[in-house]
């Protein structure tokens, strides 16, 4: 005789596995950018993104094209970095630090767009 019906342990084992500690996926770690090298730059915006989990710029600077990892949106809207200021066609000041493996990847302190610097870290 079965202390519990079989569908009843099944339910109890899902509910516990459930439990279990999981590994978390993060899309990538700020420690992958050489905060020892920090690049000023400045560039026209050919694309951009605002949104979660945070903001894009594609930005060509000096003949190449960077991409530019930008704040959370609220933080940037918080600050006063509106989608407006960073369309494609505006001209922008970076302050960044570079990737230490992707060669064409920035992560952005700082960001000068229509006369403003705003602060996004």
């Amino acid at each position: 005789m079965s202390f519990l019906p079989n569908l009843a342990l099944a339910a109890l084992a899902f509910c516990v596995a459930l439990m279990l500690p999981q590994p978390a996926s993060a899309h990538h770690g700020w420690s992958e950018y050489a905060q020892d090298s920090v690049m000023r730059v400045s560039g026209e915006i050919i694309g951009s993104t605002y949104e979660q989990p945070h903001g894009t710029l594609r930005v060509r600077i000096d003949g190449r094209v960077w991409t530019a990892v930008l704040a959370p949106p609220g933080r940037m809207e918080n600050r006063g970095l509106t989608p407006e200021m960073i369309r494609p066609g505006a001209v922008v000041g970076l302050e960044a630090y570079p990737h230490r493996r992707q060669a064409d990847e920035m992560r952005v302190e700082r960001i000068t767009a229509s006369g403003k610097t705003i602060e996004l870290r």
